[in-house]
C-alpha cells in the first residue's frame, strides 16, 4: 500500500478547489493525458471521470468513480487501469495552521494489478504518487 503526505501551503478549501475540478486531472494526476468527460455532479458520490493514460503514443482509455465524498476533507476514487485492475485512491485534507496536510493512500483492489503487488510496485507507486502530489501542490498554491 502506497502512503504518502505533503504540506501544502495553502487552506485546504484551495486543495479541494483542485480535486473538485475533474478537468484539471490532467494537469497533476501524473501519467494523465487528457480528460475525456466527467460527470456534470464531480465530485459526488458515483460520478465518474473518464481520461486517457499513457506514455507517448501507448495510450489507454480508463474511468474512475467516486466511491466516498466528505467535501473539504475526503475523496476516494475507484480507478479503473484495464487490463491491471482497479485500484483505490484516498485523499484525505487535514487543516494545518494556515495550510493543507494532504494524506494519499493508494493500492489496487482488484485485477492484475493485486495480484502483482510486490515491492518493486510499491516503489514505483510512492515515486509516482511523490510527484502526483508535488504538482497538485504547485497546481493549489498560489503564485
Amino acid at each position: 500500500m502506497a502512503q504518502r503526505q505533503r504540506l501544502i501551503d495553502c487552506p485546504p478549501e484551495r486543495v479541494w478547489d483542485v480535486l473538485a475540478n475533474a478537468r484539471s486531472y490532467a494537469q497533476w494526476v501524473v501519467g494523465t493525458q487528457d480528460v475525456l468527460a466527467a460527470d456534470e455532479h464531480w465530485p459526488e458520490v458515483g460520478a465518474r471521470l473518464r481520461f486517457r493514460v499513457g506514455l507517448g503514443p501507448a495510450t489507454l482509455e480508463d474511468t474512475c468513480v467516486v466511491r466516498i465524498c466528505e467535501p473539504g476533507r475526503r475523496l476516494e476514487l475507484e480507478a479503473a487501469a484495464d487490463p491491471l485492475g482497479t485500484a483505490r485512491i484516498a485523499f484525505s485534507l487535514v487543516p494545518w495552521g494556515e495550510d493543507t496536510l494532504l494524506l494519499l493512500d493508494e493500492h489496487p483492489l482488484r485485477g492484475l494489478g493485486a495480484r502483482l503487488e510486490n515491492p518493486l510496485t510499491e516503489l514505483l507507486l510512492h515515486l509516482r504518487n511523490r510527484r502526483l502530489l508535488g504538482n497538485l501542490a504547485r497546481h493549489a498554491s498560489p503564485g
